[in-house]
């Protein structure tokens, strides 16, 4: 039993003191059993009992602590929308948490900014203030139950225990025999979150209404002018991923409908990207095409007709980052030739603008970076690629050092920062201290040092809402915490 702390004698602890007291084992799993009750009630179709308990998680203290937190913890808590408000310190973030009510609640206008994309183009995007991100957290957490019961098997985007490895994953199974399809159809949905209707989501999504409508109408404020938006899903907003999934769910039975079995067809979904197989081209562009363009076309969508095409297996496609081709017949799936362009061209910046600084601090700019990108592709055929790009990085990071060195020779400069002096056993290393003053030997990240391992595609079925497979994902995620901690 927990013991609250008095600071003062009699009095109640103040809202700094509780946020520090939370026991947040305890709230996740409060709000984890009514998720878990929710999921069964729309399982069963009991459409009255939904909302009721949907109302009853909204209006729960510990979803609202857990709201809070997520929004003032994540990557985007250090920057406001148009109202300026941080939630910074404990008794913020605790009054915050008094402050989430339905009752007076008014949605505030987005904050627009542009964000550069590797086109030469911007995309906009939205910021909405703490207290309407932490409204979207709150409502998701009653929202996220019903849309994984709902959900297409095969839809792997900002779903719960799902990723891009269990859709790459369920790529290979669908197409790595010699009698699967041949045939793949990569849609591309034209500007999806922008454009997804308004009425649609009203009619079809299953939780608060009133609220749903602010979200959807709150318009943005760009330039010190007010604009409304008349379609598409809050931008930058917590619960956008989501609503656009709902509206996305279906496609997989669409598309199977106007299909048969011997057509061999496979949805595969990421958010808005996906591919279908199937085993004539004729068959993707008689049936399939059509199906998803009605499909589609319901939800105030559409297809980019320029970034839609049927491709041959023989010829290879890009999907995710990935690319998936077949050679003599065995499909091989790599990074693809963009992932690693991009990748390189990031890294060689970064060590590029960062000429004076000290050699410990690089290692630790671009030690995240490096481990972050090899483990999202070391579940497929990457073990000559991270041999590469180990390769480019090291020419990069010699001509760095020779640039801070011009007039020492490569053997004064191969003893100083690398721990082997030749190229083909390299690696970048400095000597550092910790916090406490003790001596740390940091060593740069290397690729080809990841061990390739295939990943374990989830069940097709699974959902952590069901009580059907709580083994199932308690057994699952003890495999993954032994394999990350031996990588």
């Amino acid at each position: 039993m927990m013991v609250q702390k008095i600071s003062v004698a009699g009095a109640a602890p103040a809202s700094g003191e509780r946020w520090n007291q939370v026991n947040w084992q305890q709230a996740q799993s409060q709000v984890h059993r009514l998720q878990m009750r929710i999921a069964k009630a729309v399982q069963q179709e009991k459409w009255g009992k939904v909302k009721a308990l949907q109302w009853l998680l909204t209006h729960s203290h510990h979803a609202k602590l857990l709201a809070v937190k997520r929004v003032s913890s994540n990557a985007g808590a250090k920057t406001s929308g148009i109202d300026n408000v941080r939630w910074q310190t404990p008794k913020q973030k605790y009054e915050a948490v008094k402050s989430l009510r339905r009752r007076g609640y008014k949605a505030q206008a987005l904050r627009r900014i542009y964000i550069p994309k590797k086109n030469g183009k911007s995309r906009p995007l939205g910021i909405p203030t703490m207290q309407d991100r932490a409204m979207q957290a709150l409502y998701l957490l009653a929202l996220e139950p019903v849309a994984e019961i709902q959900a297409d098997k095969n839809s792997y985007g900002f779903r719960p225990k799902r990723s891009a490895a269990d859709a790459i994953g369920q790529c290979f199974l669908s197409l790595s025999r010699k009698t699967s399809a041949q045939w793949i159809f990569e849609g591309d949905i034209k500007a999806c979150f922008d454009e997804i209707s308004h009425r649609w989501l009203m009619e079809n999504v299953l939780m608060d209404k009133t609220i749903l409508q602010q979200w959807l109408t709150a318009g943005y404020m760009e330039n010190g002018a007010f604009y409304d938006t008349e379609s598409g899903t809050p931008q930058g907003g917590i619960i956008s991923p989501a609503l656009a999934n709902l509206a996305l769910d279906g496609l997989e039975e669409a598309v199977k409908q106007a299909t048969d079995k011997t057509d061999k067809i496979n949805v595969i979904r990421y958010a808005d990207d996906f591919v279908i197989t199937g085993n004539s081209k004729e068959v993707l562009e008689q049936k399939v095409k059509p199906a998803v363009m009605a499909f589609l076309i319901k939800r105030g969508l559409m297809l980019s007709e320029t970034k839609t095409h049927i491709t041959h297996i023989d010829w290879g496609f890009d999907f995710l980052g990935f690319n998936l081709r077949k050679y003599n017949g065995k499909l091989l799936i790599k990074p693809s030739k963009k992932s690693i362009k991009t990748f390189l061209a990031d890294i060689r910046l970064l060590i590029k603008s960062h000429q004076t600084i000290r050699t410990e601090n690089l290692i630790r700019l671009l030690n995240p970076k490096l481990r972050g990108w090899a483990n999202y592709f070391r579940h497929v055929v990457s073990k000559e690629v991270f041999s590469r790009i180990d390769n480019a990085i090291f020419k990069t990071l010699y001509r760095w050092v020779k640039r801070r060195h011009p007039n020492k020779n490569a053997q004064w400069r191969y003893d100083k920062y690398f721990e082997h002096p030749m190229p083909v056993t390299w690696w970048f290393n400095a000597k550092s201290h910790t916090a406490d003053g003790k001596p740390v030997h940091l060593k740069l990240f290397k690729l080809a040092k990841v061990k390739i391992e295939r990943h374990l595609k989830i069940k097709a079925d699974a959902t952590p809402y069901d009580s059907a497979y709580i083994t199932y994902f308690a057994q699952r995620d003890t495999r993954f915490n032994l394999v990350n901690a031996g990588s």
